[in-house]
C-alpha cells in the first residue's frame, strides 16, 4: 500500500514536528487535536518554523507556502476517516493512548495502519485496543522531528511485514534513517538514554555541581552536542519521567528510577523549555 495521507493525532511538540516533516515530503497531512486552541498553536509555529527557513534561503517562499496549504487542521476525529496511515502522539500514558486507537477503530478504514510514536510502552497492548494489531507499529520519533534524522520502527507480536514496509518507505521519503526494534522497554535509544539523563539529576540533586557545570562537564568532557539536563529541558521533564518511570516499572530494576528532583519538578509545572522553566529558564526567549 503507497501511502499519501497522514493523520497525526496530538498537536503538540511533537505531533506539529511529524505534521512539518511529513508535508515538507509532500504528504497530504491532517493534524487532529481535541483542542482547538492546540491546532492553531501547531500551526503557527509551523508557519513560524518554516518562514525562518526561508528567510535562511534553506527552503524558497512558494515551497513554505506549499507546506502550509498541505496541512489541514482537525478537531473531529471522523476527519481522519480515510487517511492511510495515522500517527498518534498523545501524552505518553497507556490509557490515553489506547482510549485513542480504540475511538479510531470505530472510525478509520479498515485499510488505515495504526502507529503509535511512544518512546517506550509496549506496542502490543497497544495494539490491542485495536480491531487491527497485524497493521500496528511503532514510529518513533526524536526531538525536534523536523531536524533529527532517526526513527525507531517497533513491531509488536502480530504486525506484518505490509505495515512494516509502509511505515519505512513513509520514513525513507520524509528522510528519515530508520532503525527496526525489538519490542523491549524503551526500545535502544531511550533504554540508553534515560539513565544518563537520570544520573545527571541525581549529580545535580546530590549537589555535585551546577547544572550548568554538569552540562559543561558532558559538552566538552564527552563531546555531547548538548547537555543532558539541556536534553532533559528540551524532551521535557514530565515527559522524562512518564518515561523513566516505565523503564523501572517494567525492568522492576532499581538502577531505572527516577531522582525525586525530577518529580519535585514536575509536581511544581517545571517541565523544561514548554513550560518556560526547568533546569534553566527560559522566559526570556533562549
Amino acid at each position: 500500500m503507497e501511502v499519501t495521507s497522514i493523520g497525526v493525532v496530538g498537536a503538540g511538540l511533537t505531533g506539529r514536528g511529524i505534521a512539518q516533516a511529513a508535508a515538507t515530503k509532500g504528504y497530504d497531512v491532517f493534524l487532529y487535536d481535541i483542542d482547538a486552541d492546540a491546532v492553531d498553536g501547531a500551526l503557527f509555529q509551523i508557519g513560524r518554523r518554516l518562514a525562518s527557513e526561508a528567510r535562511k534561503a534553506r527552503i524558497s517562499q512558494d515551497e513554505s507556502e506549499r507546506v502550509i496549504r498541505r496541512i489541514r487542521a482537525c478537531t473531529d476525529l471522523d476527519m481522519l476517516r480515510d487517511v492511510h496511515l495515522i500517527i498518534e502522539a498523545v501524552p505518553e500514558k497507556m490509557e490515553t493512548k489506547q482510549a485513542v486507537f480504540r475511538e479510531l477503530s470505530q472510525i478509520c478504514s479498515p485499510r488505515t495502519i495504526f502507529a503509535t510514536n511512544t518512546s517506550g510502552l509496549s506496542i502490543t497492548e497497544l495494539a490491542s485496543a485495536t480491531d487491527r494489531p497485524e497493521s500496528f507499529i511503532g514510529m518513533h520519533f526524536f526531538h525536534p522531528v523536523p531536524v533529527m534524522k532517526l526513527v525507531e520502527l517497533i513491531p509488536g507480536s502480530e504486525t506484518n511485514q505490509e505495515t512494516l514496509d509502509a511505515a519505512k518507505a513513509v520514513c525513507e521519503r520524509m528522510g528519515k534513517q530508520c532503525i527496526e526494534v525489538k519490542e523491549a522497554p524503551l526500545f535502544v535509544v531511550n533504554r540508553i538514554l534515560v539513565p544518563m539523563l537520570n544520573e545527571a539529576i541525581f549529580v545535580l540533586q546530590e549537589g555535585l555541581a551546577t547544572a550548568e557545570d554538569i552540562d559543561t562537564g558532558m559538552r566538552l568532557g564527552a563531546n555531547h552536542p548538548i547537555g543532558p539536563l539541556a536534553l532533559a529541558d528540551m524532551v521535557g521533564l514530565d515527559t522524562l519521567l512518564e518515561t523513566a518511570s516505565t523503564l523501572h516499572r517494567e525492568t522492576g530494576d532499581t538502577k531505572y528510577r527516577p531522582p525525586q528532583l525530577l518529580r519535585q519538578m514536575v509536581r511544581a509545572g517545571k517541565l523544561g523549555r514548554k513550560s518556560g522553566v526547568g533546569f534553566y529558564d527560559y522566559r526570556d526567549g533562549v
